[in-house]
């Protein structure tokens, strides 16, 4: 499947929500209350649907009520001046200022704009003072109804970030590893490197997750999902700290591996955290893998103590282990322990 097709695919589900809030909002505007163009209701619709990957019901809510502001302001102006050059610019001025103080997003500022142009170009409607706020006030409504009646069941794109987040980990250990039996500085250097551009990676998971949270908690079609997406949000959480872990441990084996020397025992560790990486990855979609994920993982922290894993080397080489053991426990956390618990899965150092 080409980029096209697959944008396409993916973009399905946001064009049938929207397609059929605009029609709900343009007939409640147009049959209901009479409106004979109700293009505002439409426009708000859209603008606060769009295709965003963040579809909270707090953006959606965020957009409208500010897209309704800027059309009020502009209508309060028309209403009090009439149109012309110098109204035309005051709205516009008195809306890009109101809707940048309102949201740090540039487009949202944009859209509102476009909004208040709009209402001090186009003839007057019919029906009275404020008839375009009534619009925008209903299309907003019709957004965050079908945000909650017809969602887009976000847990997929959750799912699907979750994943690709989780195969890089995989990858970065799984090179490690590869260093780590046959020694080699400048590969360490070069997994580093990689594990400090994974950033997007887990932002854009916690932003898919956040938004799939969301919505299932007003949607009465998404909430029996909203535990299975708890519990993806608590793996997220503890696989951004066990990133941020792994990049420590690999700034210290690189410093280690200057001597280009193999460290199997220490291969054979993360060796172990890939099994239990790929075995959590798969819990995602079969959550009753998470008692053999913890399994796994317990069998590595037992290890890591310096006298058990590296007895008698010095302690360049057993700091390692002290850095491994937070990596481990943040693990064992995204895997469903507390935190007391994955500690007392770890040896005592201090024995």
């Amino acid at each position: 499947m080409n980029s096209s097709v697959g944008r396409l695919v993916a973009s399905l589900p946001a064009i049938v929500q929207i397609v059929i809030a605009v029609v709900i909002s343009y007939s409640i505007s147009h049959y209901v209350l009479g409106h004979s163009a109700p293009v505002t209701a439409v426009t708000v619709t859209i603008s606060s649907l769009g295709f965003v990957r963040d579809a909270r019901p707090v953006r959606v809510i965020e957009t409208a009520a500010g897209v309704t502001l800027g059309i009020a302001l502009s209508e309060s102006i028309v209403l009090g001046f009439g149109q012309g050059v110098w109204q035309l610019a005051a709205a516009l001025a008195i809306t890009l200022t109101a809707a940048r103080l309102l949201s740090p997003a540039a487009p949202f500022a944009i859209v509102a704009g476009v909004q208040s142009v709009l209402v001090a170009v186009l003839p007057v409607q019919p029906g009275g003072p404020f008839t375009r706020t009534i619009d925008g006030v209903i299309g907003g409504a019709i957004a965050l109804a079908c945000t909650a009646l017809i969602p887009r069941d976000p847990r997929r794109a959750a799912l699907r970030d979750g994943k690709r987040f989780l195969s890089a980990y995989v990858d970065l250990v799984s090179s490690l590893v590869a260093v780590l039996r046959v020694g080699h500085e400048t590969e360490t250097d070069r997994v580093l490197e990689q594990a400090r551009r994974t950033q997007p990676l887990i932002d854009a998971w916690r932003g898919s997750l956040d938004s799939a949270v969301a919505i299932a908690r007003i949607s009465p079609f998404l909430r029996k999902h909203l535990g299975d997406l708890e519990r993806q949000q608590v793996i997220q959480h503890n696989m951004d700290l066990a990133m941020r872990n792994l990049r420590v441990v690999t700034r210290r084996l690189a410093v280690l591996d200057r001597d280009g020397m193999p460290r199997p025992e220490f291969a054979e560790i993360l060796s172990g955290v890939v099994s239990g990486v790929n075995l959590l990855s798969q819990s995602l979609t079969e959550p009753e893998l998470a008692p053999l994920v913890r399994q796994n993982l317990i069998l590595i922290a037992v290890q890591l103590h310096p006298k058990i894993l590296l007895p008698g080397q010095p302690l360049s080489e057993t700091s390692v282990v002290f850095a491994v053991r937070p990596l481990v426990m943040d693990l064992l956390v995204a895997a469903g322990l507390s935190p007391d618990e994955a500690r007392a899965a770890m040896p005592d150092i201090t024995a």
